[in-house]
């Protein structure tokens, strides 16, 4: 179905949240969230600890159930869907979660073909599911660590590994929740310029949860230069094939949502906390 009735030369609809309640045991988690994200749109995601961040990532992966309000993802309404065909819907978004959640009795390899021999949607035949993965990690620049398993390597190659296990399927919408915690910042900065890699390269649609304003600055300021293989800063006036947006939770609400010039001229002494204004 579609999401709704829009110009013709406007983006499509990839995620829409309509007026959503979600609680656990009478606590309030997420407080009548309305939002909508296009194809191509990155999405930064801060707020204090318990504000919902997650919950959010987990409501858009039909993870979570709403009490009330509405989930539209990729065209379909997830509050209306059986757990068999959330499940199909969810082998077209990739999602890293905190901490890269790898299988540690597995290798890297055996890793990242995981949704490919795992998402019965996907109709991956065998003979692919080898050259996939290897060019996903060749992606994230881990080509040679097939054969390894996650103890073997550093906190930042397992974040990388994640991140090809979640875009191995070439998702159109991607999550990630927090994805440079942890990590020093020069591998910081690898992980998002990896995140910037992804969304110029398969132009996906992102959400990010981040603790990191530069992070979210990055998103917003960076593109993925194919000509040298890194990150440049976008030029100012030049036309953009991705559009930043800012929100920012508060105990279950979203409290902001604007670009990050708005962001950074706001006055709020709860928003103010999150943010870094440039110089």
């Amino acid at each position: 179905m579609p999401l709704i009735d829009t110009p013709k030369d406007a983006r499509p609809s990839i995620l829409r949240f309509e007026h959503v309640t979600v609680s656990f045991d009478g606590e309030v988690a997420l407080s009548d969230v309305s939002f909508e994200a296009f194809e191509r749109d990155s999405r930064v995601i801060l707020g204090a600890a318990g504000s919902g961040k997650t919950v959010l990532l987990k409501t858009a992966l039909g993870l979570v159930k709403p009490d009330s309000g509405k989930v539209f993802a990729l065209g379909k309404d997830l509050t209306a869907l059986s757990e068999n065909q959330l499940f199909e819907i969810r082998s077209r978004m990739g999602m890293l979660f905190q901490e890269s959640a790898l299988f540690d009795s597995m290798t890297i390899a055996e890793n990242v073909a995981y949704p490919l021999e795992n998402q019965k949607s996907i109709h991956c035949p065998p003979e692919q599911v080898l050259p996939r993965v290897t060019q996903a990690l060749e992606f994230v620049e881990l080509g040679g660590t097939l054969e390894k398993f996650p103890s073997e390597l550093s906190g930042g190659m397992r974040r990388r590994a994640a991140i090809a296990r979640a875009v191995v399927t070439e998702p159109p919408l991607v999550f990630y929740d927090s994805p440079t915690a942890g990590l020093d910042p020069i591998t910081a900065h690898t992980i998002m310029a990896l995140l910037i890699k992804e969304r110029d390269v398969s132009h996906t649609t992102t959400l990010m949860v981040t603790h990191r304003y530069q992070d979210g600055n990055l998103i917003a300021n960076f593109r993925y230069n194919p000509e040298h293989g890194g990150v440049e800063p976008a030029r100012n006036g030049a036309r953009r094939d991705w559009r930043t947006t800012f929100m920012v939770m508060k105990e279950g609400r979203l409290v902001f949502e604007g670009d990050q010039d708005t962001l950074e001229a706001t006055t709020d002494s709860y928003i103010s906390k999150f943010v870094k204004r440039r110089e």
